[in-house]
């Protein structure tokens, strides 16, 4: 599904861009064609003026009249052989009054926009004028038609992005939840069943060792199931103490770790609150501290570092393993992702849902080095002091 939906994604990015190419190049034949059409009618006034001045035709003269008429949105200025501003056509009559270098500057703006159009007055003494030319007003809509365009497609683009980013991660949030309801309705019965036969071994002459063994692993089964159940729904937080509930997941893998392995733990205080909920939370730290031991190879270290802000809790999780390597850490949260033989490449998944989506927090790779060792960071809204 994610295949094709980044399928669909390249494919109207694509389509996009080629509106754009297509939309720009037609403008500019666009633009080129007006612009030598522009040039054209001020040959044309040029050669009217001409004619009003040479000819004694009235039926030549009224037609130069005409043309010269009709030029009613091009702005023009013409100009002796020594510079000076003989003529104007089409100029903005209010600034023309109110502002005595108005002419000038427009010279210079229409200097720079077209090449002049020789004029010539007269054959004896040959007296040549200079007629300079600006852009119409659909000219100018025409060149900026682009850019508009492509400002309309980048806002297309933009909300097709979040669109699809919107849908996809709602789908993803209702498979996750579909799953983990599924997943702990169809453990509840089987545990129930279990809890019932170690009740009944307790009774007989089972050796008292083994049956607690067994609740124990029956319990635990529970707690996957509750945990299964609470990341299916939207968890209920509560005011929780972190220091307790860590220090605790951190003693259970501490007895569960290899000899070789060894366990720091590091708190300001005994007691630092959050609103959370407290079996997702030891999930989340069960699942860094599963990682690190499978990364360390039965021998190296492990710190848990607890930090206090004024807003927030900071728990750093370093071990000393193999690390994570550059092409891999854009990907260690992705689902199915694993470096292992075994495991389905889901905890981290599940543990930045947990901690990014239930609790507003942020569980991210802090730091990690291919041989030295990695640190994953959880940060965490506090809770209200009592």
């Amino acid at each position: 599904m994610i295949n094709r939906l980044l399928n669909w994604r390249i494919f109207f990015f694509v389509v996009a861009l080629a509106i754009v190419v297509v939309t720009v190049f037609y403008t500019r034949y666009l633009a080129n064609k007006i612009l030598r059409e522009e040039r054209q009618r001020v040959e044309e006034w040029v050669q009217a003026n001409r004619t009003m001045q040479q000819s004694d035709g009235q039926s030549s003269i009224a037609l130069a009249n005409m043309v010269i008429i009709n030029n009613e949105d091009m702005p023009l200025i013409a100009t002796d052989d020594k510079g000076n501003i003989v003529d104007h056509r089409n100029l903005d009559s209010v600034q023309l009054l109110r502002n005595p270098g108005y002419l000038q500057q427009q010279l210079a703006k229409l200097k720079s926009e077209h090449p002049p159009i020789d004029w010539e007055i007269s054959d004896t003494p040959k007296v040549m004028y200079k007629v300079y030319f600006g852009n119409t007003a659909l000219l100018n809509e025409v060149q900026y038609y682009p850019l508009v365009q492509l400002l309309v497609v980048s806002l297309f683009i933009i909300l097709l992005v979040v669109l699809l980013n919107t849908h996809s991660r709602s789908t993803q949030n209702q498979l996750w939840a579909g799953m983990a309801k599924e997943t702990a309705h169809q453990m509840g019965t089987p545990i129930t069943n279990l809890r019932g036969w170690v009740e009944m071994l307790k009774e007989s002459e089972v050796n008292p060792e083994v049956v607690q063994e067994l609740e124990k692993d029956v319990e635990r089964l529970k707690l996957v199931s509750d945990r299964f159940s609470k990341i299916g729904s939207q968890p209920k937080l509560e005011t929780t103490n972190l220091v307790a509930l860590l220090e605790e997941m951190v003693s259970y893998m501490k007895r569960r770790a290899p000899g070789k392995v060894q366990f720091e733990f590091i708190s300001p205080a005994n007691e630092i609150l959050v609103q959370a909920s407290p079996t997702l939370i030891n999930w989340v730290m069960e699942n860094l501290l599963k990682n690190a031991l499978d990364a360390m190879d039965g021998t190296g270290s492990i710190r848990v570092h607890i930090q206090d802000q004024p807003h927030q809790v900071i728990v750093d999780v370093t071990d000393t393993g193999k690390g994570i390597s550059a092409a891999n850490l854009a990907r260690v949260f992705a689902p199915g992702f694993t470096t292992k033989k075994r495991g389905w490449g889901l905890g981290l998944t599940l543990s930045k849902r947990i901690v990014d989506q239930y609790h507003k927090g942020n569980l991210q790779v802090k730091q990690s080095e291919p041989g030295v060792g990695t640190t994953f960071r959880m940060q965490l809204p506090k809770g209200t002091q009592s």
